[in-house]
C-alpha cells in the first residue's frame, strides 16, 4: 500500500524525540546516527512538498558559494547538486580537474589547499580514492559533502533512495530491500546497506560469488547468489550496475551471462516477488541489469522518482550544513 498523505509520510520519517541534527560535514552514512538520518529525511520531505507547491525560501542560501570538485564523471549527482543549490539561492562553481593545475603536476593536496583558501562556503567532492572527502574535510574550513568516493560511500544517494521508499511504502522499518549487482565495488550499495539497517529495514544482497565481499559494511544482511533464493518476499528490488571502473577484469564471464542469471525481467519479478517495486541509482545499463519493460513499467519502476527526489534531498543537505 502506498502512503501519499503528507501526515502519513511525516509520521513514517519523524521521531520527534531526541533529534540531534547537528552536522559539520556529510562524509558518509556511517557517520550519522538514526536521529540525524531522520532529520535529513524530514527536511527532504519539507522540500519535496515545497517544490511541488512552488512555495519555498528561494533566498535561503543567498550569498553562499558552493564549489563542486568532481574528479569523476557524473550526470545525476552533479546536476542535482547544482539545481538544489540554485533553488536555494546559492551560487555554484563547477571546477574541472582536466583544465586545472593537476595537469601541470600539482598534487591533490596542494590543489585542495589552494581551493580551500579561496573561501567557498561548502565543497561537494567526488573522487576515485577511498576516503578522499575525509582528507579534504581535514584541510578546509567549510562543510564538505561526499558526492561519492571509490567504493566506500555515496551518502546523498542513500538518503534519496530511502526517501523514495518512504514515499511509496510508508516507512523503512521492516521493509525488505534486496540489492542485486556488484556489491563488492558499489559505494551506493554500501551507503544503502548502512542506512537501511540503521533504520530497521531487512536487507538482502544478490550477486555472483566474485562480486560478494567477505565482509559487508552493516550487520545482519543476508547474502544470496541466485534470484530464485534471494527475491521472494522482497518489497523493493534495487539493481546496481557492474562497477567496471573499479573492478578487476574477469569477475564475470560476459554481460550476456550476467543478464541471464541476474537481470530483472517481468517474468522473473512475476514469479518471485510480484508486488515488488524496482529501483536503480543509475546509470542504468539496459539489457544487463534489467529489461526495458521493467525499467519503464509505471506500476513497478521508481527510477525517475529517484532522480526527482535527488533535488529535495540535496537541498535538505545544503540547508542543514549551511543555514545554521
Amino acid at each position: 500500500m502506498n502512503f501519499k498523505n503528507t501526515d502519513d509520510i511525516l509520521a513514517a520519517i519523524t521521531d520527534k524525540t531526541n533529534i540531534d541534527s547537528s552536522m559539520k560535514h556529510l562524509l558518509g552514512i556511517s557517520d550519522l546516527n538514526p536521529a540525524q538520518i531522520t532529520a535529513l529525511l524530514d527536511k527532504t520531505h519539507h522540500y519535496a512538498q515545497a517544490l511541488r507547491s512552488g512555495d519555498w525560501n528561494q533566498t535561503r542560501l543567498n550569498n553562499k558559494i558552493i564549489l563542486h570538485l568532481f574528479f569523476e564523471d557524473s550526470t545525476r549527482t552533479l546536476t542535482s547538486f547544482e539545481i538544489a543549490a540554485k533553488r536555494l539561492g546559492a551560487q555554484v562553481v563547477n571546477w574541472n580537474p582536466h583544465t586545472s593545475s593537476l595537469s601541470k603536476g600539482e598534487s591533490f593536496i596542494d590543489t585542495i589547499d589552494t581551493l580551500g583558501a579561496m573561501g567557498a562556503d561548502a565543497l561537494v567532492i567526488r573522487h576515485s580514492e577511498f576516503g578522499a572527502p575525509v582528507t579534504v574535510a581535514q584541510r578546509v574550513k567549510c562543510p564538505v559533502i561526499n558526492g561519492g568516493d571509490s567504493w566506500r560511500e555515496h551518502p546523498t544517494q542513500a538518503l534519496l533512495d530511502a526517501y523514495t521508499m518512504i514515499e511509496e511504502k510508508g516507512g523503512l522499518k521492516d521493509l525488505t530491500v534486496t540489492i542485486i549487482g556488484d556489491i563488492a565495488h558499489s559505494r551506493v550499495a554500501a551507503s544503502n546497506m548502512i542506512l537501511l539497517t540503521q533504520m530497521g529495514a531487512r536487507v538482502r544482497v544478490i550477486a555472483p560469488e566474485t562480486l560478494l565481499p567477505e565482509q559487508l559494511p552493516a550487520p545482519d544482511i543476508a547474502k544470496f547468489t541466485s534470484l530464485q533464493d534471494g527475491l521472494p518476499g522482497s518489497d523493493i528490488v534495487m539493481t546496481i550496475r557492474l562497477q567496471k571502473e573499479r573492478m578487476d577484469r574477469g569477475l564475470i564471464p560476459s554481460p550476456e551471462s550476467y543478464f541471464a542469471q541476474y537481470g530483472l525481467t517481468s517474468a522473473v519479478l512475476d514469479k518471485y516477488c510480484p508486488g515488488a517495486l524496482v529501483m536503480d541509482p543509475g546509470p542504468l545499463v539496459r539489457g544487463m541489469q534489467m529489461e526495458d519493460d521493467v525499467a519503464e513499467d509505471p506500476r513497478r519502476s521508481l527510477i525517475l522518482k529517484q532522480v526527482a527526489n535527488g533535488i529535495p534531498t540535496r537541498m535538505a543537505v545544503l540547508d542543514m550544513l549551511l543555514s545554521t
